[in-house]
């Protein structure tokens, strides 16, 4: 034992030896000040005042560290020791070193200006030779110091290994979900009826002459698939000052869809190709209070809505926002916001010239810009330590969203134009009404067959929804919740009497020619669920259950923004879900999820969906 203690002690003496000869390689501190402090006496400093440059050489820091870890495997150092010494010294150099070079650069800026004053001051071959009282350069040696100190703590070169202050603004995040997703249709889907009115709008127009030929883009409704799939999400927020931040996001996905991230393995080409990346958020925010911002750009979702009825949780908002709240009494606040979001912008150069007729000039497409104005009121209270709720009414109105009945126009070809081609959708899932937008001239070849007719399908209704949303926390078991949630959808704008002999879907009982059937489309939604666990599953074990009942109308809501994922996407749905998740880590979780749906209207549909995701977020 004494000889172990003998030998640590001569250990511990020559490391700090060693770690005292590191930091001595590097000139002291309060020297280097002072003798740049007698360095600024104008005129030739005395020998006894000038800096010595010292020619020892310095010990080797690759030296000191290797003798550390010698001592480690020798057993007289402990790791945590040998690292802290190592820290320790490498700081302190670092420190002196910053000090010794601004101290110098200091003196050398003070000796140029005093010469050059007093060469101005002097007559032409008088010469000076300045006295500098011990006292000036104990001075000049304690604010030099207080300034490299000073500039140490604000540029963090006193701690090597923390960030700047421009960099502690900054705020990084991101997360990573991997997925399988099995897709189950029943027996007794109609595929023949499953028409993908998005592939058509988005792509080539659709030849009604053939209609019959069943030529129309479907969608698959009756083969069972099993897919892997992954999402990928890095963002930043960045505090500008006080009141000014900016937040940028890049996200994956297949296309740039507003309902989706994801990205399916072995789509968009396979064979290991590579995945697209897209910007997802981009905005300026401004909160002069904390009551109060305004944001600009794409942003989050500036509406609460505590289900996925109304809009897919992930949606990104381009517009307009504004958000604020008032505290009206203790523990009740009551919360607004409002906003406008252009939907779709026409292009400058939209369309090409319009033909000519009775030899009148040429003319563009007319603009058909689509926007979204929006506003809500909301209250959230608590009552006790245990209890809690919110609620709020919001009022949308998707303005210019509705098809227009073009002029007549003659579309014997596919890149043929009519004047209301624009008001179609640019991006939609399934379920609401639609309706041909162009009025066709019908025309009949020389052997009596009626010759190509190109069409493009436009929304039937208006959309200008309200909806009223609220929410119930039971805390009491805290950190175990039961939370309710509740969301009722009506469209305001909704007409039950539609021309059904003009409609291309949710009509019943249409016989050709004969009979033009039932509009059965419809202008509500709800949806209920509870939730049992955690609120946030966020470390090793944390757990929740939760399922509900979901209603959708087929044009309660315009269908191209509402979750993709039940019944595969849209309105015109009604079914339950189920699910749940657990924990697996720290910010690291399973989930579970179940949806069954089924077509409320119109030819039959149904199809269950479940989701098996690994979740991480930082």
């Amino acid at each position: 034992m004494l000889e172990r203690n003998s030998i640590f002690r001569r250990g511990a003496l020559l490391v700090a030896a060693s770690l005292h000869a590191l930091i001595c390689a590097t000139p002291a501190f309060a020297q280097s000040a002072a003798d740049a402090a007698d360095a600024v006496d104008v005129g030739k400093p005395s020998e006894a005042t000038r800096p010595k440059v010292s020619k020892a050489r310095g010990i080797s820091p690759n030296a000191t560290v290797n003798l550390v870890n010698l001592l480690v495997k020798q057993g007289v150092l402990s790791e945590e020791q040998a690292r802290s010494l190592i820290d320790q010294a490498e700081k302190e150099a670092y420190v002196q070193r910053q000090a010794t070079k601004d101290a110098t650069a200091k003196a050398g800026d003070a000796a140029k200006t005093a010469a050059a004053a007093s060469a101005a001051a002097s007559p032409p071959g008088v010469k000076h030779v300045t006295y500098v009282p011990e006292i000036v350069k104990r001075q000049l040696r304690e604010d030099i110091k207080k300034d490299v100190m000073a500039q140490a703590q604000k540029e963090n070169w006193a701690s090597p290994g923390v960030f700047p202050e421009w960099a502690t603004r900054i705020h990084f995040y991101g997360d990573m979900r991997l997925r399988y997703r099995g897709i189950f249709y029943p027996d007794g889907n109609d595929q023949i009826n499953a028409v993908n009115f998005n592939a058509i709008n988005t792509g080539s127009p659709y030849n009604v002459s053939k209609a019959y030929e069943y030529y129309y883009p479907t969608y698959n409704v009756t083969q069972d698939r099993s897919q892997f799939r992954f999402r990928g999400r890095l963002g930043m927020i960045a505090e500008l000052d006080d009141s000014f931040s900016v937040g940028l996001r890049f996200a994956g996905g297949e296309n740039n869809s507003p309902v989706s991230q994801n990205q399916t393995f072995g789509a968009g080409g396979g064979n290991f190709s590579k995945y697209s990346l897209w910007i997802d958020r981009a905005f300026f925010k401004f909160r002069p209070v904390e009551e109060f911002s305004i944001t600009a750009g794409r942003m989050d979702n500036p509406f609460w809505s505590p289900t996925n009825l109304v809009w897919y949780r992930d949606i990104g908002f381009d517009g307009f926002a504004a958000q604020g709240k008032y505290q009206v009494a203790e523990n009740v606040t009551a919360f607004a916001s409002g906003g406008a979001f252009p939907l779709f912008n026409t292009d400058l150069n939209a369309g090409i010239n319009l033909p000519a007729y009775d030899y009148g000039p040429p003319s563009k497409l007319p603009s058909r810009d689509k926007w979204l104005f929006a506003g809500q009121l909301g209250v959230a209270a608590k009552i006790g330590a245990d209890y809690s709720f919110k609620l709020a009414a919001t009022y949308y109105d998707f303005s210019n969203v509705q098809g227009q009945l073009s002029t007549p126009c003659s579309v014997s070809s596919a890149s043929d134009l009519c004047d209301t081609d624009l008001t179609r959708p640019s991006f939609a899932q399934r379920g609401n009404t639609y309706f041909p937008l162009r009025s066709i001239i019908s025309t009949i070849a020389n052997n009596g067959n009626q010759l190509n007719q190109f069409q493009y399908f436009g929304l039937a209704q208006q959309y200008r929804p309200v909806v009223a949303a609220a929410q119930a926390d039971f805390g009491h078991f805290d950190p175990i919740h039961i939370v309710l949630d509740g969301e009722y959808i009506l469209n305001t704008a909704f007409n039950g009497n539609l021309n059904t002999s003009f409609l291309a879907n949710n009509v019943v009982g249409a016989i050709q020619d004969v009979f033009p059937g039932w509009y059965v489309g419809g202008r509500y939604g709800y949806l209920a669920s509870a939730t049992v666990g955690h609120k946030d599953i966020r470390h090793l074990w944390d757990w929740n259950v939760f399922g509900g009942y979901k209603y959708l109308g087929s044009d309660a809501m315009v269908d191209a923004f509402v979750d993709a994922d039940f019944g595969l996407g849209g309105t015109n749905l009604k079914g339950y879900f189920l699910g749940g998740n657990l924990g697996v880590g720290e910010n690291v979780w399973l989930a579970l999820r179940w949806m069954s749906a089924n077509n409320i209207s119109g030819s039959p549909y149904a199809a269950d969906v479940l989701h098996l995701d690994l979740n991480g977020k930082f």
